[in-house]
């Protein structure tokens, strides 16, 4: 018997990794995930029980501009409607008590007309893909996302702040390790001053790899760096540069590391902070989410042209570690719904 099956968006590792930290307060709860691509893998590997049945739409990224913003936004209603089904079938055959949707509103939709508890977690409210006639279009998403969320038992948001109507501020979900920093930098055979750059589960930051590489090649001092490229860039980088590729513990390997360069995904940002590591973020070009979140940090895309000297800069930064218990805090809002 499913006791929760958490549907978790598979556009991005984001996602699957702060569902995994939620699950591990859950575990008197029988649990299934329903996703795909490399969210599947990632949760497949923590030895979750998953189906791998989600095929999420590919941003289309040149060097680091989101592009056909209109396109996408077709590709993934089709996507949404297809993910309707397949939830539907799922939701049919193991009557779960109560659905969890990590940003998958397919999900949602189907547990709303089966009047089962439902609980959305997310970071937005609402999208802005597009601009001029296609913002017509998505005003209209928007606003069937909206009516979708008011019918949601309670809204998880990772971030602080006051709660209000369904929506609950636990702040931000982050992953935890039972080793000290030493011992994972030893683990790890970080020797020198480590740079980090993590791109996620796509293709999408490689404009970011390949910038970071020429800053670190002017660098003259004892420093080495670590590119976690993710599934989908399976490369060579040279003999003085370590590619981890798919990694499940990124964490750890942020909390062991001196900087970390990513781009805006709000996991990897609430991580680093949460681990005191210096961070840079440097943001799809249009991607409205991604743009946000390094905002809050003081970054832009544009920044990616100053990675010389911000790299210097965040290499001296100390480190400043803050406790965040939203993992623990969405656990208990999501018990607080289930079926006594």
């Amino acid at each position: 018997m499913v006791g929760i099956t958490f549907f978790c968006s598979p556009i991005g590792l984001g996602h699957a990794a702060r569902d995994s930290a939620i699950v591990q307060h859950l575990k008197e709860i029988p649990i299934k995930f329903v996703t795909g691509d490399a969210a599947a893998k990632f949760l497949k590997q923590l030895e979750f029980n998953v189906e791998d049945v989600y095929i999420p739409p590919q941003f289309v990224i040149k060097n680091g501009l989101l592009q056909n913003s209109l396109r996408w936004l077709w590709k993934y209603y089709k996507y949404y409607k297809d993910c309707k089904d397949i939830s539907s079938s799922i939701i049919k055959n193991e009557k779960p008590q109560v659905i969890v949707s990590d940003e998958d509103f397919a999900s949602l939709t189907v547990a709303q007309e089966q009047n089962l508890s439902s609980v959305l977690i997310t970071d937005v409210l609402e999208t802005r893909f597009t601009k001029g006639i296609g913002s017509i279009i998505e005003r209209k998403m928007n606003r069937s996302m909206k009516d979708i969320m008011k019918k949601c038992d309670v809204i998880i948001l990772p971030e602080e702040g006051i709660d209000e109507d369904n929506v609950r501020r636990v702040g931000p979900i982050v992953r935890t390790t039972n080793y000290s920093r030493e011992e994972l930098r030893k683990k790890f055979s970080f020797n020198k001053k480590t740079i980090v750059v993590s791109v996620g589960g796509t293709d999408a930051g490689k404009f970011l790899i390949e910038k970071t590489i020429e800053s670190y090649t002017k660098i003259k001092n004892d420093v080495e760096l670590v590119i976690v490229s993710g599934p989908s860039l399976k490369k060579d980088y040279g003999e003085n540069i370590r590619n981890l590729g798919f990694v499940n513990n990124l964490h750890e390997i942020i909390f062991a590391s001196d900087l970390i360069v990513s781009l805006g995904g709000k996991s990897t940002i609430d991580e680093s902070k949460s681990y005191g590591t210096p961070g840079i973020f440097i943001p799809i070009k249009n991607h409205f989410e991604q743009e946000d979140n390094a905002m809050r940090e003081g970054f832009s895309h544009e920044d990616v042209n100053k990675l010389d000297s911000l790299i210097s800069e965040k290499l001296g930064e100390k480190r400043k570690p803050k406790s965040y218990d939203g993992a623990k805090k969405a656990a208990e809002v999501i018990k607080d719904i289930f079926p006594k």
